[in-house]
């Protein structure tokens, strides 16, 4: 096998389909993901070992390569004839090296064109604050990110510095300077690149994932500072994302960190990416923004309070998972088994239908 053009096949055959994912593994066909399903490539006999492994050597540079061996696992964005990117993971399972591939959009589409609450555009009029963007995987997190920040990059005259790991949609300076870090080529660490960010005279800071306590501290006081910070978690509801971050800390700094981020906390968007009646992929989002009551329930750690704040908050632009999938629901976009199949309460969602 020629794994050089072996792989430009599989990457323009993932491209031409417009899959979201190409699964490359021993012991199968090269397998794209179309719509939330997986597809083997058609013609396509299983990989070897040898075969996995020569592919994700061709999409790799020699220091790559070294560090994969090093490590066992890689991430790192892999540019395909000039036009497409993929955010890559390269990794052993069973002494085989396996890849998955996320295939980036070039263009980074507006708040309007993901379909997202129009009153997300709230979360970017601050001039600081911490804002959440969180869900489970491939949920399209970096994307709604991506959406935020550009539209500050087109409308205010900022700075913008980003880490991520890797660097994923590649945003074209406008009114804003824009300056993107990538993890292993540009810095060491998250938390290495935020205590140096300060130095950098940032306006708004952009963190690709918020990995370990330190990360999430630095984070919070560069809110607290005067910088508007955007940073996702693998979280499934912003009660359980005030969670995760408050438990990162040892016992005796809870406090102190709830008092944080009562006071830094903008807004947090949970969301979920649901294959529609329609055959296309749709987001169902909960989104709540930080008031005087949820600042003092953070603050007395009364965190599952939050609910009901967003139930009766909905005039403020405040809304629940639940409402949002009633409101794809009742609009024909998805039907209710899948609906309550993406529900944390599928029995409030019933009641609402």
């Amino acid at each position: 096998m020629d794994y050089s053009e072996s792989l430009k096949k599989y990457l323009a055959i993932t491209v031409e389909k417009n899959a979201s994912d190409l699964h490359l593994a021993a012991g199968y066909p090269p397998i794209i993901r179309i719509n939330g399903e997986l597809w083997a490539i058609p013609k396509e006999a299983p990989l070897s070992a040898r075969d996995s492994q020569g592919l994700a050597f061709a999409l790799m540079t020699p220091e790559q390569q070294n560090q994969f061996l090093k490590f066992k696992e890689i991430d790192f964005s892999y540019a395909f004839e000039g036009k497409e990117r993929f955010r890559t993971n390269v990794f052993f399972q069973r002494g085989c090296v396996s890849c998955a591939l996320r295939l980036i959009s070039t263009k980074i589409r507006t708040i309007s064109e993901l379909n997202l609450p129009p009153i997300m555009q709230k979360m970017i009029d601050s001039e600081q604050g911490f804002v959440l963007i969180t869900g489970p995987t491939s949920h399209g997190k970096s994307t709604t990110l991506a959406a935020l920040v550009d539209t500050i990059n087109h409308t205010r005259c900022d700075h913008i510095i980003t880490i991520e790991d890797p660097i994923e949609y590649l945003f074209t300076p406008d009114c804003s300077v824009v300056e993107q870090r990538e993890l292993n080529s540009d810095t060491y660490s998250f938390s290495m690149a935020l205590r140096s960010v300060f130095r950098q005279d940032p306006d708004v800071i952009m963190i690709g994932e918020m990995r370990d306590a330190e990360t999430i501290s630095t984070a919070l006081t560069a809110a607290e500072t005067g910088h508007l910070v955007f940073a996702t978690l693998h979280t499934n509801s912003a009660p359980q994302s005030i969670h995760r971050i408050v438990d990162s800390f040892p016992a005796e700094q809870q406090s102190q960190v709830r008092a944080q981020l009562s006071a830094s906390l903008l807004g947090i968007v949970s969301q979920r990416l649901i294959l529609s009646n329609k055959g296309k992929m749709i987001p169902a989002c909960e989104v709540l923004f930080n008031n005087f009551a949820v600042g003092n329930l953070i603050r007395e750690n009364k965190i599952h309070e939050i609910p009901l704040v967003i139930d009766t908050s909905f005039k403020d632009g405040m809304i629940s998972l639940n409402k949002s999938l009633a409101n794809l629901v009742k609009a024909g976009e998805i039907d209710l088994q899948k609906a309550l199949s993406y529900s944390l309460n599928p029995q409030e969602l019933e009641a609402l239908i």
